[in-house]
């Protein structure tokens, strides 16, 4: 009984099959683009390229450090290649796991390498959140073949297969 008038619980029916799989910061707005998804959208285009500015600037303090503590031309240079070798990395690799779902084992050996070029991941979540929530095409094609197995795995035969008449060719 959920109060004093003796009213019973009621809890909403899940509804049968597959349930799409919830999006960071779009939850599952992504399937039918409902509840605020444009705005989530927009909220993460700008959010992750106000972050990524703000991490360049984070970044040319700390090469002004190095120019301070005068280590010389080499190590800067290195430096600067290393960040944007490593950004230009992590792009690419979030670009396509936006299309395909990434090894988990690949995924934990590049760790070190995506946290280095996480400005390129940055990037890469502001300029698919321009067209879709980033992930959107590859959950809804898994989402869409799970539907469709479900839908073909519960439809009932109408008939007896047994009796079924053959055609004479």
């Amino acid at each position: 009984m959920s109060d004093a008038h003796g009213t019973p619980d009621r809890t909403p029916a899940t509804p049968s099959g597959p349930q799409p799989e919830p999006l960071r910061f779009f939850g599952t707005t992504w399937v039918d683009h409902s509840r605020g998804y444009a705005a989530r959208r927009l909220g993460v285009a700008v959010g992750s390229l106000a972050v990524a500015a703000a991490a360049c600037f984070v970044l040319r303090f700390a090469y002004q450090g190095l120019q301070i503590a005068a280590v010389g031309s080499f190590v800067s240079l290195l430096v600067v290649v290393m960040f944007a070798v490593c950004s230009a990395l992590a792009f690419g690799h979030t670009w396509s796991s936006f299309s395909t779902r990434p090894d988990p084992d690949r995924q934990s050996s590049l760790r070190g390498l995506l946290t280095i070029g996480f400005i390129g991941s940055l990037l890469a979540y502001f300029f698919r959140s321009l067209t879709e929530a980033p992930g959107e095409k590859l959950h809804r094609a898994e989402y869409e073949t799970a539907r469709e197995e479900y839908d073909r795995r519960v439809t009932r035969r109408s008939g007896n297969p047994a009796r079924k008449r053959r055609r004479d060719a």
